[in-house]
C-alpha cells in the first residue's frame, strides 16, 4: 500500500494532539518553556538542513523569488483564513489559537527532508520506514504543540496527507521522468531551502520574529526549477 506510511503519519499527529489536549491545563509558564524548547530545537534542525546546500546561491535566489510569489498569492493569509474558518466550525473560544496551531504545525510537519524522502521511498520502493520514523517524531511534536497551541494542531494532518500522499503516488512513476542524479540534487537543495524556512519557524516560536513563513513555500518549487535547469544546462561550476 503506497499510502501506508502517510496514513500512519497522519494518525500519529491526531493521536499526539489528542493526548496533548489533556495536558492543556498545565501552568502557563510551563507551556511557555515547553514552546521555547521546541522553538530552539526547530531552529537547530533548520540550521542542519540549511547547511546541506551545495549551491547556496540557488537557495538565496529561490527564497527571494519564492517569497515574492508567496506574497503575491497571499499563501500565509489564505492559510490563516482557513484556520479561522476551522475555528468558527468547531466553536473555539480563543480567537486565533486554532489558526496559529494549524499553520505552525503544518509548516513543521510538511517542510523537511523526511517528508520528501519518506514519501519518495513509499512510492518508489514501497518502503515506509522513513515515514514510520517521522510518525514517531511528529506524534511527539504534535503532543507538545497541542499543550501550548491547542486543537488547531490536529488539522495539520490534512495537508500532511495531501502533500506526502501526492508525492508518494507521483513517485510510483518518477523514475520514468527524473534521472537518479537529478533527484539527488533536488533533494539536497530542497532540503536546504526548507531548512531556512524551518529556522524562521523556530524564530517565530521563540517570539523573536513574525516571519510569514508560508509565503516562502513557493521557494521549494523555484529551487526545484533552478536545479533542473542547471542539471540539463550547467552554468555554475
Amino acid at each position: 500500500m503506497v499510502l501506508l506510511g502517510t496514513v500512519i503519519n497522519c494518525v500519529s499527529i491526531v493521536i499526539g494532539t489528542l493526548f496533548g489536549m489533556f495536558l492543556q491545563r498545565i501552568p502557563e509558564r510551563v507551556k511557555t518553556t515547553v514552546l521555547q524548547g521546541i522553538g530552539l530545537s526547530v531552529f537547530i534542525l533548520g540550521i542542519q538542513m540549511g547547511l546541506k546546500s551545495e549551491q547556496f546561491i540557488l537557495v538565496i535566489l529561490s527564497l527571494a523569488l519564492g517569497g515574492i510569489l508567496g506574497e503575491l498569492w497571499g499563501i500565509d493569509h489564505k492559510l490563516n483564513l482557513l484556520g479561522k474558518w476551522l475555528e468558527n466550525k468547531i466553536g473555539a473560544k480563543d480567537e486565533g489559537t486554532v489558526a496559529k496551531g494549524f499553520v505552525t504545525a503544518t509548516l513543521i510537519f510538511v517542510i523537511g527532508a523526511m517528508a520528501i524522502l519518506g514519501a519518495l521511498d513509499s512510492g518508489l520502493r514501497n518502503d515506509h520506514n522513513i515515514l514510520f520514523t517521522k510518525s514517531i517524531l511528529d506524534g511527539f511534536t504534535s503532543f507538545v504543540l497541542a499543550t501550548t497551541l491547542g486543537v488547531g494542531v490536529i488539522f495539520s494532518a490534512i495537508p500532511v496527507f495531501i502533500y506526502q500522499g501526492s508525492l508518494a503516488i507521483f513517485a510510483t512513476q518518477i523514475d520514468k521522468w527524473i534521472p537518479p542524479k537529478l533527484m539527488e540534487l533536488l533533494i539536497i537543495e530542497i532540503t536546504a531551502t526548507g531548512g531556512i524556512m524551518i529556522i524562521a519557524i523556530g524564530l517565530n516560536m521563540l517570539g523573536i520574529t513574525k516571519i510569514r513563513v508560508a509565503n516562502m513555500l513557493p521557494s521549494l518549487l523555484v529551487v526545484s526549477l533552478f536545479v533542473t535547469v542547471l542539471y540539463f544546462w550547467p552554468i555554475l561550476p
